[in-house]
């Protein structure tokens, strides 16, 4: 009788460590398959929001932010160095200083983002995480720019600081809520698959039908107004 439960434990440890390992293995899989959209979305995707030409609008973050949602603020991190240096090394002109700048902008819309929904894992803290993110975005890339755009583009610190609020506001705004809008849109269909297709696990929670119909209408309503202010600042209407 004890043979039997001691090979009935060490089959269930043998079971659970083998579905860890999968996972781990999965997630690992995972990680590369979102490293490598985020990198192709900067390669094919390059957007004009304001009037100078270097201040373009790729959809890197949303798939990095969906891999710091699923994951954690770690991974999101991780997948923004990975993405960032794969950039420098191969379609970037901008160098080192260019790296280290898509790196804190990423870091501080997904990483953020991530944090708040690991420690509150509902709608509620998705949406403040998003919007935090653009917050925390928005500041850190003033000041960055700030400091460090005039030593790769040949601008003294008094342009820059005249094209702060004109230029680098509106654009970081832009970029970071449609960032949040997209991310909300494509988060959850794109978890509920992933269980579905068992790749992710499964975990507590999940908003009701209507919340979720408001957030899809709000994202929605959001996309479509940074589209037009994009079309506005570049004299299009």
């Amino acid at each position: 009788m004890d043979t039997c439960k001691t090979l009935r434990l060490q089959a269930s440890i043998f079971i659970s460590e083998g579905s860890t390992m999968n996972y781990k293995t999965r997630k690992i899989a995972m990680l590369g398959v979102l490293a490598a959209l985020a990198y192709l979305s900067v390669v094919l995707i390059n957007i004009p929001v304001v009037s100078v030409d270097f201040l373009k609008y790729e959809p890197k973050d949303v798939v990095i932010a969906l891999g710091g949602l699923m994951f954690g603020p770690l991974e999101a991190a991780l997948l923004s160095v990975v993405v960032s240096l794969l950039e420098m090394v191969t379609i970037s002109s901008t160098g080192i200083i260019g790296c280290v700048m898509n790196i804190l902008s990423t870091w501080g819309f997904a990483c953020v983002a991530a944090i708040i929904y690991k420690r509150r894992h509902t709608l509620k803290g998705a949406v403040i995480g998003l919007v935090t993110g653009c917050l925390a975005t928005t500041a850190l890339m003033l000041l960055w720019n700030y400091l460090i755009t005039p030593l790769y583009m040949g601008l003294t610190r008094e342009a820059v600081a005249a094209m702060l609020l004109p230029v680098f506001l509106p654009y970081n705004l832009l970029k970071c809520a449609m960032n949040a809008a997209l991310t909300m849109l494509i988060y959850k269909p794109l978890v509920n698959a992933l269980r579905r297709a068992g790749l992710l696990e499964n975990s507590r929670g999940g908003g009701a039908g209507t919340r979720n119909l408001s957030i899809i209408l709000v994202s929605l309503l959001v996309v479509a107004t940074c589209v037009l202010c994009v079309l506005v600042l570049r004299g299009v209407i």
